[in-house]
C-alpha cells in the first residue's frame, strides 16, 4: 500500500509540474550561462607574404572577417590555410585545437600556396641585375662636421667593392680652407706685383723713347 502511495504521489499532476519546472530550469541555465568563447592571439598574411598583421579571434569565421579586415585584398571569396605547409583549415574542431600564435595564409580565389623558399627565390631573381651601388654616411665622432661615407659597389651580386672617404672635423676643414685661401691671396698677391712692376717699366720705357724723340725734333726744327 506505501509502495502505491510513493508512485501516485510521484504520479499526480503536482509532482510532474516540478519535475518539468526543474527540467526547464536546468535548460534555461544550459542555454544562458554557456562559457564565453575565448579569444587567442594569431597571425595572417597575405598570398606573398608581403603584408603581415596580428589578429584577435576566438572562432574561425570571426578569424576569416578579421583577416579579411586587416589585409588588402580584392574578392571576399578566400580560403585560410597554415602558412607552413598550406593546410586548408575549414572546420572550427581543427581551428580550436590550433595553437596560439598561429601564422596563417589568406589565399585570394585563383591564388596557390607556395612555400617561403620560392617566393624568396623569385623575389631574389626579379631584384637580380648588372650592379648596385649603396651609399652610407655615418660619423665616427659626434663632433665631425660632415663625417664618413662609404660607397659600395656590388657586381652581379657576387663581387663586391667598397671605398671610404673620410672627411675630418669642421676644425681640420677651417684650417685646410684658411690655408687654400692664404695660398691664393699670395699667389693673387705676386701676380698683381709682377703685373704692375711690367706696367711701370712699360711706362718708363715709353716716356724715356718720347724724351729722346723730342730733342731730335727740335734740332731738325
Amino acid at each position: 500500500m506505501r509502495y502505491a502511495r510513493e508512485c501516485a504521489s510521484v504520479l499526480s499532476p503536482r509532482s510532474l509540474m516540478r519535475s518539468v519546472t526543474s527540467v526547464g530550469s536546468s535548460i534555461s541555465r544550459r542555454v544562458l550561462y554557456y562559457p564565453e568563447v575565448q579569444l587567442r592571439p594569431f597571425r595572417v598574411c597575405n598570398y606573398d607574404r608581403s603584408s603581415r598583421k596580428g589578429v584577435v579571434a576566438g572562432t574561425l569565421d570571426d578569424l576569416i572577417s578579421k583577416a579579411l579586415a586587416a589585409l588588402p585584398h580584392r574578392t571576399r571569396s578566400v580560403t585560410l590555410v597554415l602558412e607552413e605547409d598550406g593546410t586548408v583549415v575549414d572546420n572550427e574542431e581543427f581551428f580550436q585545437s590550433l595553437e596560439m600564435n598561429t601564422l596563417f595564409m589568406l589565399l585570394e580565389e585563383g591564388k596557390r600556396w607556395r612555400s617561403a623558399r620560392s617566393v624568396s627565390s623569385t623575389r631574389h631573381s626579379k631584384k637580380k641585375g648588372i650592379a648596385k651601388v649603396t651609399f652610407d654616411l655615418y660619423k665616427l665622432n659626434p663632433k665631425d662636421f660632415i663625417g664618413c661615407l662609404n660607397i659600395k659597389a656590388t657586381f652581379y651580386e657576387m663581387y663586391t667593392m667598397s671605398y671610404d672617404i673620410k672627411c675630418m672635423g669642421a676644425k681640420h676643414i677651417l684650417k685646410k680652407l684658411l690655408r687654400y685661401l692664404s695660398y691664393i691671396a699670395q699667389v693673387t698677391g705676386q701676380f698683381l706685383l709682377y703685373g704692375s712692376t711690367y706696367v711701370l717699366q712699360y711706362t718708363d720705357e715709353s716716356s724715356d723713347i718720347g724724351s729722346l724723340r723730342s730733342p731730335a725734333s727740335a734740332s731738325n726744327n
